[in-house]
């Protein structure tokens, strides 16, 4: 397995920085005729919420398709309506040849699932592809019932309201909060990174001080990112617009550590 850095404008990487990285591999590491697929998430989950700009997804996509390699999509994260669509990928004009799901996929039971071109989904033979839980039928069921509730709630369309109005409110904290670096995200899947005032320098430590002001005051936040210095939200997608907004208001305080 071969790693290349993720594009992430805030840290001075751009895209193409990322694709030269990746041909940097194919020159110096392993020979693209060898590599079978290269995968991503279309938004890193842990990596730091850094959603992958349009024109590294299709450089990718050329890639692939110059040297015969699959493009996957690591959707666990973020399928499902998470981003403001049922699928990151559906933000752009690129199609992956397989996508990989879960988490959000059953509501909570256990069930993962991949999806792809006919050609590659039906390359296994009869027993090729298997799993002590595969076809477990109440995950399924639990997997129905979820897209069922999505449909009838508009869950994606909500997620996307709730990400806009989480990210305008953060966004209005940044002239009071030097320490806010970027607010970033797609849909509901938000993020915002703390750095030292006046560089691209992280600053872990705001990032903990805010996560610790939010649990005294009854919210969990999350940390992600290299340097532990991005706190990420990841709030159901049901979330009572009551319980949303009292969050919100918790987390201004934080942030500003009043």
């Amino acid at each position: 397995m071969f790693h290349a850095p993720y594009p992430t404008a805030l840290h001075g990487i751009s895209s193409e920085d990322a694709l030269d990285a990746v041909k940097g591999l194919f020159k110096s590491d392993v020979d693209p005729k060898r590599v079978a697929a290269i995968i991503l998430e279309p938004v890193q989950g842990e990596g730091g919420f850094y959603a992958a700009p349009a024109e590294f997804m299709r450089g990718l996509r050329a890639l692939c398709d110059e040297h015969g390699i699959l493009l996957i999509a690591d959707e666990v994260q973020t399928g499902f309506g998470r981003t403001g669509k049922l699928f990151a990928m559906e933000h752009y004009d690129v199609v992956p040849d397989l996508i990989t799901m879960a988490k959000s996929l059953a509501g909570g039971m256990p069930l993962s699932a991949v999806n792809g071109r006919a050609e590659v989904m039906d390359a296994p033979a009869p027993g090729g592809l298997g799993g002590t839980y595969a076809g477990n039928p109440l995950a399924v069921a639990s997997a129905l019932a979820v897209l069922e509730v999505m449909a009838e709630e508009n869950l994606v369309a909500r997620g996307a309201r709730l990400g806009d109005k989480l990210k305008a409110q953060l966004g209005e904290l940044r002239s009071a909060v030097p320490q806010i670096g970027e607010v970033r995200g797609l849909g509901a899947m938000v993020a915002v990174e703390f750095t030292q005032p006046g560089t691209s320098k992280p600053d872990a430590e705001y990032a903990k001080k805010v996560q610790q002001h939010a649990l005294k005051n009854g919210l969990l936040l999350l940390t992600c990112g290299s340097y532990g210095n991005v706190i990420r939200f990841l709030f159901p997608l049901t979330i009572p617009d009551t319980v949303m907004d009292e969050a919100l208001g918790i987390l201004s305080a934080a942030v500003r550590l009043a």
